[in-house]
């Protein structure tokens, strides 16, 4: 059987690849590491830390000053909204102070997704 255009386009997480973490992390460290740290217990940069991203309500992480968009967005964090997200912030989330395109291969967004459920369990 052919495959239709819409298996194809990978548009939510279910229909993704697979992710491969060690592939994540180098994206992390060339796309986000400059505003964020990963590990539980890391401290803020420009970007919130992500320690216990997934489960965790936007907007909510203590001594960071979010936009108003983010807190108000109420999102919880897990690898189907991530995986929006990831592919156009400002859209996701109208408003973000998170100065970031996107990444628009579907591939990318499952390794970094990989690498962020380990790096920031």
């Amino acid at each position: 059987g052919g495959r239709t255009g819409r298996e194809t386009n990978m548009a939510s997480f279910a229909d993704a690849p697979a992710g491969n973490a060690a592939k994540g992390a180098k994206i992390f460290k060339t796309k986000c590491s400059q505003c964020h740290v990963a590990e539980k217990g890391g401290g803020h940069k420009q970007g919130p830390n992500l320690g216990g991203l997934f489960g965790r309500t936007s907007g909510t992480t203590e001594g960071f000053a979010y936009s108003k968009a983010n807190k108000e967005k109420g999102v919880v964090w897990s690898e189907t909204t991530l995986y929006d997200y990831l592919l156009n912030p400002k859209k996701y989330i109208p408003g973000t102070k998170m100065v970031f395109a996107g990444l628009k291969k579907p591939q990318d967004r499952a390794d970094l997704i990989a690498h962020l459920k380990n790096a920031t369990a």
